[in-house]
């Protein structure tokens, strides 16, 4: 049978696994930081509708430049992101990664870096290896946070063409402040993504990097429909930047890459912002259980301002995932010794969560303070 060292692969791609999580069979699926609840009757009665009509135009291409659905993005974005947001600021595709694979064919390949402070969403140096870009860790402190001053050296240093900064961060929940991000604009000469997907889940008080786009026509702020939206299986994904940015993206693009279903079904989903937003106060509700939970069974978190948490003080994350399992609660093993991620859930779901761990706490943690 032939094997990848049979082709002939680019050098930088061999010893390199794909991305993906774990979709074993488990009663309680809590490892992908969807959105547990179904979308509302209004929206699926509206979007069948929608589609209905889009369906009758599909042997025609789509708009390339989802010029209405970039409209109704901007509109969103400026009520809900604390700045006036116009539709020429706005680019879309199929799920954020679309945007930001875009966005390292514009501004990354052959010859130029990108740079993200690490331990960050896992598909940025993927992306980043598949366009070709060079890759280089950024460092965080011990607590996950960014210091700002020990970053702007870093990329004073490494001087990359394109810096990554996930706010919320995955895994670890944690939002940036936006001095620091400010501060990492002004240390480099590339382009600043922040990877917001997380955004709408954050907690009170904690602004977006949308407001900091005025006279910052190299920062790029990335949004998804996957999460606080619960449309996952959508695929639709956005950035907010100066209109040069989006100017360049297109240089990129593929043609008609945003197809007409998904453009309608988008559209139709924004009409019921409010109903579909609705969710996320339940799911912050379970997140705050889970990390108030935490400390009576010996083990500690993260301050999360995203869906899920991460939580630690575990002797062995693999053992304590596997025996997780074995209880029908499927969590993530992101690769960080000690610790384990799971997604804020349903109250059922949590219920689930909170029993297993309770049972499986006393012979899968460490001392506090070890």
């Amino acid at each position: 049978m032939t094997s990848l060292d049979d082709l002939p692969l680019r050098p930088e791609l061999r010893g390199r696994t794909p991305y993906g999580a774990p979709q074993v069979p488990a009663a309680h699926r809590l490892n992908t930081n969807e959105n547990p609840h179904p979308l509302p009757d209004e929206l699926l009665a509206d979007l069948g509708a929608a589609l209905g009509s889009a369906a009758l135009d599909l042997n025609r291409y789509p708009d390339r430049d989802a010029v209405a659905l970039r409209a109704d993005l901007a509109t969103y974005l400026t009520r809900t992101g604390g700045q006036p947001i116009e539709p020429g600021q706005v680019w879309a595709g199929n799920g954020s990664n679309e945007v930001l694979q875009q966005i390292l064919q514009a501004f990354g390949g052959a010859g130029r870096t990108a740079l993200g402070f690490t331990p960050s969403y896992s598909m940025h140096p993927i992306i980043a290896a598949g366009t070709g870009t060079g890759w280089v860790d950024g460092h965080r402190a011990a607590d996950f946070t960014i210091d700002p001053g020990a970053a702007v050296a870093q990329l004073r240093e490494a001087a990359p063409d394109v810096v990554f900064v996930t706010s919320p961060n995955n895994p670890t929940g944690t939002a940036v402040d936006l001095d620091t991000v400010a501060a990492l604009y002004e240390a480099t000469p590339g382009v600043l993504v922040v990877d917001e997907a997380y955004a709408e889940f954050a907690r009170t008080g904690t602004p977006s990097a949308l407001t900091l786009l005025p006279g910052r026509p190299r920062l790029v702020v990335s949004r998804t429909m996957s999460k606080a939206f619960g449309m996952a299986g959508l695929r639709l994904g956005y950035l907010a930047a100066d209109p040069a940015v989006v100017d360049a993206i297109q240089l990129v693009r593929l043609p008609y890459h945003l197809g007409s279903l998904t453009q309608a079904a988008a559209r139709a989903a924004l009409a019921h912002t409010d109903a579909l937003l609705a969710t996320v106060d339940a799911v912050k509700a379970q997140r705050d259980r889970i990390v108030d939970a935490l400390p009576s069974m010996g083990l500690t978190s993260v301050p999360s301002d995203a869906n899920f948490v991460l939580f630690g003080h575990v002797a062995d994350a693999s053992a304590a995932w596997r025996a997780l399992l074995d209880r029908g609660v499927l969590v993530r093993d992101v690769g960080l010794p000690g610790w384990l991620r799971v997604t804020a859930g349903t109250p059922a779901e949590t219920d689930a969560f909170l029993t297993a761990l309770g049972e499986i706490a006393p012979d899968h943690r460490t001392t506090l303070g070890d």
